[in-house]
């Protein structure tokens, strides 16, 4: 993974920086809490739901074609689906009425969103792993035995070594 060079940015400035926003966001949260209303009605409810939900469908899109065209961006695109997918899964509980949308939104969030949130942090995590193993399974083709792709990538070693270290092979022949 490509990191920024040290001198970037100043260093002492980024973890208080992030440290202030939380802090600032506690006293707006609690006037938040106390001065919004209850019950809001939007003129373009249905807008923000379609453009959130494309949004989650493209940032799944993109973790996918990632994982597909081994990427460098694939662990942000992992990330962002997770966050997207477990803010999907609060609002629907949170702003459900009724007892059957209530159902439908904890079956969702239990069955479907939180646990392939769970799998996009893990892919975030683990995305040279998963890039690896899809490119395992792309090897064998039905009617082949996973013998015979060991024996076929065999003919180019560096077809099984983790990415990480191809990229630093490839990033030395360039220098």
């Amino acid at each position: 993974m490509a990191t920024l060079p040290q001198d970037a940015f100043p260093n002492r400035w980024i973890a208080p920086l992030f440290v202030l926003g939380a802090i600032v966001l506690i006293p707006w949260t609690l006037m938040l809490a106390y001065s919004l209303p209850s019950r809001h009605t939007s003129q373009h409810w249905d807008l923000a739901w379609v453009g959130f939900d494309i949004a989650l469908a493209l940032s799944l899109a993109a973790t996918g074609w990632g994982i597909a065209k081994r990427a460098v961006w694939v662990q942000s695109a992992a990330a962002v689906a997770a966050t997207l997918l477990l803010c999907d899964a609060w609002f629907d509980n949170v702003l459900a009425s009724g007892r059957d949308e209530h159902m439908e939104a904890a079956l969702e969030a239990i069955f479907v969103e939180i646990p392939l949130a769970l799998f996009c942090v893990w892919l975030a995590h683990h995305s040279e792993h998963a890039v690896d193993a899809v490119l395992r399974a792309v090897r064998v083709r039905p009617g082949r035995r996973v013998a015979d792709a060991a024996s076929a990538s065999a003919a180019d070693p560096r077809a099984t070594e983790p990415r990480s270290r191809r990229e630093a092979d490839r990033s030395a022949s360039r220098t």
